[in-house]
């Protein structure tokens, strides 16, 4: 009896005690409960969405979202079916993995989720599917892949492991490209299933939008093959060019050697993934006597008939000594330009005065950035007047004690192809969502005009010259096509400010055909050797990119009427 008496008031006790605590649940202050229970069956989940594309000018894809496959194993499952060994070895074959790399993560039994391989493509996939393996499964996830691989990278830029845009025009418009992500709030049983019925709040999420760039796939390709051919045939260092519209200021081409892989950025140095065309500040050295010889005529400090004594290549100013790389006499100012005259251009800008070359130099945009919206870019070195030494004025002049970016060397030549208005230049042509709404637009856009018409066609004549049989450029003539340009050789500067005999930057800026300019182009080399001068290294690469340019763009020899316009322009009738 004693025994069921026991065993009475144990039960009794026991529900006794369910009693009570069903009382404290149902009538008692059970708020942190209640919010424990709420904390571990609610959750908030972001809803992702694909970035938007990045396009050329003809609608090619140059970045797009690809959705691929990781291969996954569930280790638990494999172990049931004790096939831990066959499956490592098989999987180790197909994805060209060491067998033991595999194993070690195939043999983990207390494990339900382990990734063998990340983001395969479809053919391995396939591969995999028909060895029907145990406990084997795929994994969908979205990258970003960029089907042209190396082909304008510096522009396009990249997408990082954190997926957000870095470099080029993936860091720029970022916040257009990645859309924005939606939002679920809701509950979840014991299984880990959403409940529908208690889902708070849905947000979603919106695509991101394209962005159409104004270059053309064509034009790129030819401009970095004569790139590689360039580091191929003169040696340099690095190498870079851009070609632009000249009437809008777009960009259709910009090009940087060394090059990188996008979809593969992380194996790649830094410096191999810098965009040289905006983010390399330099001394243009010759090239840069285009942009003073039009700020003279333009003031009409000279004429382009005036002669000028270039003292047989040595001259002094302010006590230092200025010489000519070849020895001249008398050179008329398209003499100066033809033949590149250092002397020549020093005594031009010395009559043209300090405070007004340095306004033409503003004009021009140089000191400061333009804008064109990818990261890096530098504005280039122009000091105030104030801070000019006696002789900078005749440095200057010959592209020294100043320095700029190839975009901006380049837009003193557009401006003057373009009877001397300066566009803003410009990478994006437009942004559109995914309804084929346009969200933004780049329309052409004048910021200045430094020069007037007649002087540009002046200029344009007097550079067509230097490309003639006679001129430092004669290797940048394009057959069938008048030419302007400059060369251009500067010695390079080390970290101290001193400059480097035997280094140089070398470079041609130029523009066709002369008569109605469409497409100016610019090429820079780093250090070629062990030719050094622009005129012999720069000059053939801006021929090897300006000749297919002219066909691929239908530009076809100007004819007799337009000809005759261009003349009386030049005589200076109305």
């Amino acid at each position: 009896m004693w025994r069921v008496a026991l065993v009475s008031v144990v039960i009794l006790t026991a529900w006794g005690g369910l009693v009570v605590r069903l009382g404290q649940l149902h009538f008692g202050d059970n708020s942190a409960l209640h919010e424990r229970i709420r904390t571990t069956r609610s959750f908030q989940q972001d809803i992702r969405v694909g970035r938007g594309r990045i396009l050329d000018r003809n609608g090619n894809l140059l970045a797009l979202d690809l959705v691929l496959q990781n291969v996954v194993v569930s280790p638990d499952v494999i172990a049931t079916n004790r096939a831990a060994q066959a499956v490592s070895a098989r999987l180790a074959a197909v994805l060209g993995r060491p067998y033991e790399q595999v194993m070690g993560r195939v043999n983990r039994p207390w494990r339900k989720y382990e990734v063998i391989e990340r983001k395969v493509k479809d053919d391995v996939v396939e591969q995999v599917e028909r060895l029907h393996l145990p406990g084997v499964w795929f994994e969908p996830v979205s990258t970003r892949h960029y089907p042209q691989n190396e082909l304008a990278c510096h522009v396009i830029g990249f997408v990082n492991f954190e997926d957000v845009g870095s470099g080029g025009i993936e860091q720029s418009w970022n916040s257009r490209l990645k859309g924005r992500a939606g939002m679920r709030v809701s509950e979840k049983d014991g299984q880990r299933h959403e409940i529908y019925t208690r889902r708070k709040l849905q947000v979603a999420p919106r695509e991101g939008a394209n962005v159409h760039l104004t270059l053309d796939q064509n034009v790129q390709y030819f401009t970095e093959r004569a790139l590689e051919a360039a580091m191929t045939n003169f040696h340099p260092e690095a190498a870079w060019a851009i070609v632009q519209e000249v009437r809008t200021g777009a960009i259709l081409a910009m090009a940087s050697r060394p090059a990188y892989d996008p979809n593969t950025f992380n194996t790649f140095e830094a410096q191999d993934r810098m965009n040289r065309a905006v983010s390399y500040n330099y001394e243009p050295g010759s090239a840069f006597k285009i942009g003073v010889v039009a700020a003279a005529i333009n003031e009409g400090v000279v004429a382009t008939n005036d002669l000028f004594d270039c003292e047989k290549g040595l001259w002094h100013y302010g006590g230092r000594p200025l010489r000519d790389y070849h020895a001249y006499d008398t050179l008329d100012v398209t003499g100066i330009l033809r033949k590149s005259s250092n002397i020549g251009a020093a005594k031009i800008a010395v009559m043209l005065g300090e405070p007004q070359l340095y306004r033409y130099l503003k004009d021009y945009g140089l000191g400061r950035r333009t804008g064109i919206g990818v990261p890096g870019e530098e504005g280039g070195i122009l000091n105030p007047v104030n801070r000019w030494h006696t002789i900078d004025i005749t440095r200057i002049a010959m592209g020294h004690s100043v320095a700029v970016t190839a975009l901006q060397m380049l837009g003193i030549m557009s401006c003057i192809g373009n009877d001397g208005f300066r566009m803003r230049p410009y990478l994006v042509q437009r942004v559109v969502d995914k309804d084929g709404n346009v969200l933004q637009e780049t329309q052409p856009e004048a910021l200045a005009r430094p020069i007037t018409e007649r002087t540009a066609a002046l200029m344009r004549q007097m550079l067509s010259e230097v490309t003639g049989p006679d001129g430092t450029g004669r290797k940048a003539a394009v057959p069938g096509y008048t030419v302007a340009g400059k060369t251009g050789t500067a010695e390079k500067i080390d970290a101290n400010g001193r400059y480097i005999r035997h280094a140089n930057i070398s470079s041609f800026v130029g523009m066709l055909p002369v008569e109605r300019p469409e497409v100016a182009i610019i090429v820079v080399l780093d250090n070629p050797q062990p030719i050094r001068t622009g005129g012999q290294t720069a000059a053939p690469v801006f021929r090897e990119i300006a000749e297919p340019v002219i066909r691929y763009l239908d530009l076809g020899p100007v004819g007799e009427s337009e000809q005759l316009y261009y003349q009386r322009v030049l005589a200076g009738e109305p």
